[in-house]
């Protein structure tokens, strides 16, 4: 009987690896011969200019973001007042979502300035913006609120 195999009768043994002929070389050679290359350049380290500081003091940070969040909180309040006295609604809470749209962008446009602190932390404070700004809507809803409500802790906060 004769002897099986899993190959057919024409089919190659062996791998087959094209050789591609051009002009200017062989294609095969070049995948074979592999000149290792020369090592790599290490990268200059950045320069530090004197005087300019790569970060930025706490008391700056803090100076940036509750100067931003002071303007956001009063920005929150008179948008929290013009919805709550408004009769339609649909021009105070669009305004509230160009807002919300245009400090996201804001803050994602100042935040790819490279290289300067300050506008990294007014990045942080334009991107967190809205956070004081619902802040400063909370406390007028709680002022209104207590005007209803029978008791209030600091006229504000009702339990």
């Amino acid at each position: 009987m004769p002897e099986r195999t899993d190959t057919l009768a024409g089919d190659p043994t062996q791998p087959y690896t094209p050789t591609f002929q051009t002009d200017e070389f062989e294609a095969l050679s070049a995948v074979v011969e592999q000149v290792p290359s020369e090592p790599l350049p290490v990268p200059a380290h950045p320069v530090v200019v004197p005087g300019n500081y790569q970060y930025l003091k706490r008391w700056q940070f803090v100076l940036v973001v509750a100067g931003v969040w002071a303007l956001s909180a009063a920005a929150g309040w008179g948008l929290y007042h013009w919805w709550y006295h408004s009769i339609d609604k649909t021009a105070p809470v669009f305004v509230v979502l160009v807002f919300v749209i245009t400090s996201t962008v804001g803050g994602l446009l100042l935040a790819m300035a490279p290289n300067r602190p300050v506008v990294t932390a007014l990045a942080t404070a334009v991107m967190s913006a809205p956070l004081a700004a619902v802040a400063g809507a909370a406390v007028l809803h709680g002022l209104y609120f207590c005007e209803w409500a029978s008791r209030c802790f600091v006229g504000l906060i009702p339990y």
